[in-house]
This record gives structure tokens, sequence and C-alpha cells, in this order.
């Protein structure tokens, strides 16, 4: 295999370099690369419906982190890993998370408050009509960011699962302005080097509306906020048919583009692998995020938020960081010139061919060589498939209901 890909990744060089790119600087942002990966998605998930099981899944931040540290190991680009407060860390504690990550060659990355789960959050977390549960819902975002001190992270991610079921149950306006007031009080609460990242959810588990539907709100509350408030775009968040391209693009120009959830879907917010759906679409999303890359502020967190319910969770974890691999690396095979030049003459057929042709290109022997020169396996999922360690968790975990994330 070695042999024919070197072959291979010759060809290709000698096909970038008469396109104008530069193979080097391919391969350094190619290891550049960094996805953080979700301590919940190597727990029990499942549906609304119930909860699916498996042998050898998570349930303590150890074990998480001793998982997420396999896709990082055959995968060399996953280092950081994000957390959840309640489901991490029930207690409250986090004596020796942070070390132990480290010694597992990781870092802590985003840490994920939740006002959402318990029963006083029925109608809203930071938009209750209730006082009293919207300070518990900031006093618990507070304390997350003591948590997040501790642990070593500088990015404070926020969900709100907050809104009706029912037309008239509450008003909207009088919800919005709750929601700013709590959020200010967030933000100050931050230190200096923090980012808030506010995501947004069109529709579910609210049924008749939600608070923060799309990412024209989220970026509303984040402008009210402050500078290090930005937007974070879950790829499963849209309605049909949304051109998350052209919504990523528009954050970008406005400096608002936080974070990404990485993931796919079929028919609503279904957490599938990411590109296992529409390859194509995150090819043309990573495309905005690789041109501006080049500019000298610009930083965006690469973050999956997926759930396995029925494959095995190190396994579509690794795949899923193949995935966006993958398209990252198609992307940066675009000439931006020449297609800068189609777009300024309006040649809108080569425009488009531009794009086809990187998104067509075989980019695994560059993926390989890569690979090669970091110290990774080749095949990331068949190297992890013959580690043994599948076999090992599974026979030494088994099956167990416990406080591990949706399972919970």
């Amino acid at each position: 295999m070695r042999r024919r890909y070197k072959e291979e990744y010759e060809i290709l060089i000698e096909r970038l370099s008469e396109k104008g790119l530069n193979v080097d600087a391919i391969k350094a942002r190619l290891k550049a690369l960094e996805i953080e990966t979700p301590s919940w998605a190597y727990a029990d998930s499942g549906t609304r419906f119930g909860i699916f099981y498996q042998p050898g899944a998570a349930v303590t931040i150890q074990e998480k982190l001793e998982d997420a540290a396999q896709v990082h190991k055959f995968t060399g680009i996953a280092p950081s890993v994000a957390v959840h407060v309640l489901w991490d860390f029930p207690d409250g504690k986090v004596d020796g998370v942070k070390e132990y990550a480290e010694q597992l060659g990781l870092r802590i990355g985003s840490v994920n408050p939740n006002v959402f789960q318990d029963q006083c959050y029925k109608y809203g977390s930071v938009a209750s009509p209730d006082p009293e549960v919207r300070r518990r819902a900031v006093k618990h975002i507070i304390d997350s960011i003591e948590i997040a001190k501790q642990v070593g992270s500088n990015i404070l991610s926020l969900w709100f699962a907050d809104g009706t079921n029912h037309p008239g149950q509450d008003d909207f306006r009088r919800r919005k302005n709750r929601i700013v007031e709590c959020l200010q009080e967030v933000y100050e609460a931050m230190p200096e080097d923090m980012t808030m990242l506010i995501e947004y959810k069109f529709f579910e588990p609210a049924f008749y509306h939600t608070d923060i539907a799309d990412w024209g709100m989220a970026y509303v509350f984040a402008q009210k906020c402050g500078e290090r408030a930005k937007v974070l775009v879950d790829l499963g968040h849209h309605p049909h048919g949304t051109n998350i391209e052209h919504v990523v693009a528009f954050l970008i120009d406005e400096g608002k583009l936080g974070g990404f959830h990485f993931n796919n879907r079929k028919y609503a917010d279904d957490d599938l692998t990411t590109g296992s759906i529409n390859p194509y679409e995150l090819f043309l999303i990573l495309k905005e995020i690789v041109a501006a890359e080049e500019e000298a502020n610009f930083k965006v967190a690469f973050m999956v938020d997926q759930a396995a319910n029925i494959k095995p969770k190190i396994e579509e974890m690794i795949q899923t960081i193949v995935n966006i691999q993958i398209a990252y690396a198609k992307a940066l095979l675009i000439p931006r010139d020449k297609l800068f030049e189609a777009q300024e003459r309006c040649d809108v057929v080569m425009a488009e061919q531009i794009l086809q042709d990187a998104f067509n290109a075989d980019v695994m022997p560059l993926i390989m060589t890569v690979r090669e020169e970091m110290g990774v396996p080749l095949d990331p999922l068949m190297a992890y498939r013959q580690s043994g360690y599948q076999q090992r968790i599974e026979r030494e975990r088994g099956i167990r209901k416990g406080a591990g994330g949706l399972g919970a």
C-alpha cells in the first residue's frame, strides 16, 4: 500500500504544482488541523423513545477521556474533548480531570452547561417567566465558568432548549429580553480570554417555537453581549434546504463565527456521522473556512456533536474525524486565484468546475503522506480494530446503565 500511495502522491504533487498550489503548505495545514470530540459521544445514547445500551460504552469522565484518547491516537488530529457539566461532573468535582487528560495526550476543550434536563426548566431556563428559575440557570452557567477555569478551558458553549409548546403560552419579546439580560450577566462573569459560543436550533424540543431559532437570532444575542460572544453553527440545526455555506460566509465576514458542531442529518437533527449524507455540502462549508484561515485574526473551533446510537462509538468517531479531514484536504486543493478570476469574469461554468475538480480529487495519497509524517496509522479505522481496545473495554466494562450522557 505504501508503494502505491507514494507513486500516486508524486502524480498528485505534479498536478497541484500545475495549478500553482504549494504542497508543503497544504501538508502543514493538514497537520495543524484539530477537531474536538465530545465526551457524551462515548456514552450510551438513543432517541426520545429509548436508550440503546452498548457493551463498553463509557460512563465516567475518565472512561470517556480514555476512549477519546484512542481517537486521537489513531487519527492524530483530535487532541481535545468537550465536556458536559452535569453529565461529566455530576457531583461538581473536577479534581484530577485536567491532569488525567494530559496524561492521555489530551486537553479539555469546550465546557457545556446543562440548563435543560431538570424539571424546573419545563417552561424555559434563561427565558423562563420565573425569576428564580432564571437565577438558577445563570448560577449554573457561572459555576460552569469556574469549572472551565479549573480544567483549562477557554470556551463556554451554550445551548438552550427554551421555547414554548402552545400559542399564547408566553410573550416572545419578554422571553427575548430575559435571555439578553441573563447572557449579559454570564458574559460579564467570563475571564478575558474566554469565548462564549451561542448555539441555535430552529425546532425541538419545544414544539411551537424555540427562543434561539436560527443563526440570525444567535448573532443578535452575541452582538448584545460583546466581542467575545460568537455563534456556534450545528450542521443539523437548520430547516431543509438551508445554504449553510452562505450562513458560514456571512458570519465569518461579520467576525461572529465561533465554532462548529459537526454532524450530518437526513431528516431533522439526526446526529449522523459527519460526511455520511451530504459530503459535498461539508466540502463547500470548509471551502469558506479554508479561505478565512488565511486571514490573521480568524480562528474557529472545530467540534463534533453527534450520537452513535447503534454504531460502535469509537469507530464512528474515527470515521467522522477522517471524513472531516478528507473534506478539509479537498477544500485546500481549490486554486483560489483561478476561482476568483472566473468569478470576476462571471464564468459560472468554470467557477463551478474548479470546485468540482477539487471535490472529486483523490486526496488519500496526500493524507496518507501526512499521516506517515505524523506517525499515525495510514488506515486509522483498521488500525483501531486491530488494536484490541474495543474488545477489552467490552469485556471489562460490559453493559451498564449510568450517568454517561444522553443515556443518563
